[in-house]
């Protein structure tokens, strides 16, 4: 199975988490710091990062197949987010999940780099980009 990266990991990111959990992927999730233990619980590997400082992130892509970003309460300045798909290409994420304003932007990114891109529910995406 995979492993899949959850950008931020809040409430949704650990329902999300448990569900690919049970379909036997390791999961990583994100968080500021304050959400650690509840990551844990909802069975995903905590990693401390920042959305809005894309280095804070860069550790957390090692052995990722799939990034998810749920970006939707996320407000992160497009720069960012333009910069974060750049470092994607000298990682092993071999497709993103995406879920946020810059929508336009993710997909020029997606067809410049080659990196698959799902759009819409996020469980349905991350089964679209493996293939099952």
């Amino acid at each position: 199975m995979a492993r899949i990266l959850i950008v931020p990991c809040g409430c949704r990111g650990r329902e999300l988490a448990r569900a690919l959990r049970a379909d036997g992927h390791a999961v990583r999730g994100t968080t500021r710091g304050a959400h650690v233990e509840e990551i844990r619980a909802a069975g995903a590997e905590p990693y401390v990062g920042d959305p809005d400082r894309i280095a804070t992130l860069m550790e957390a892509l090692h052995g990722v197949t799939v990034v998810v970003w749920l970006g939707g309460g996320i407000e992160i300045p497009e720069g960012r987010l333009r910069m974060f798909w750049e470092k994607l290409v000298d990682t092993p994420v071999r497709g993103v999940v995406y879920e946020g304003a810059f929508e336009a932007l993710s997909r020029e990114a997606s067809e410049r780099w080659q990196i698959p891109l799902a759009l819409g529910d996020p469980y349905e995406g991350v089964k679209h980009l493996l293939g099952v």
